[in-house]
């Protein structure tokens, strides 16, 4: 394997894996748009297409999107039960996304098992803190399309 097919086999899993993000996003903000909708949070098509913007960050995002809806619920309404049901949202959404949402999307796109898609940001989360955790999805994609172009050369069997 040169070069060029290290750079290949790579930018693809990057392509794949950008798109299932892409995918990600747009499937939390639908979740967000609904949700606030129901909840009759302020501007909550702003905050749904702001949330899955900040989708695109991994693990970071999920947070940042919630701040503006929890502002918006907190000022419009100034009492503590509408941050509260918007906090929840934000809860079941997260759950959503990570336990079902993001495992199917990256096993479909990127041939990434669900159980290396939920385990692997905890275990690279306690071993590089910060980094571990932002850089686990690609490097798992990138990981499963070596994986993959492996097991075709050994079913392709020797070039002559």
């Amino acid at each position: 394997m040169d070069l060029k097919d290290h750079f290949h086999v790579t930018g693809d899993a990057l392509k794949n894996w950008i798109v299932a993000q892409f995918q990600d996003s747009l499937a939390v903000g639908i979740l967000w748009l609904i949700g606030l909708y129901l909840l009759h949070v302020p501007w909550a098509l702003f905050w749904a297409l702001l949330a899955a913007v900040l989708q695109f960050v991994p693990h970071l995002g999920a947070v940042l999107g919630m701040v503006g809806p929890v502002l918006a619920a907190t000022l419009s309404w100034g009492d503590w039960e509408h941050p509260l049901y918007v906090l929840i949202l934000y809860a079941v959404i997260v759950m959503i996304d990570g336990f079902f949402l993001q495992p199917y999307i990256m096993k479909r796109m990127a041939k990434v098992p669900m159980w290396a898609s939920i385990f692997t940001p905890i275990v690279l989360g306690i071993l590089i803190p910060f980094w571990g955790v932002l850089l686990s999805p690609p490097l798992l994609a990138i990981l499963y399309a070596y994986k993959a172009r492996q097991q075709k050369e050994i079913t392709a069997g020797p070039k002559v």
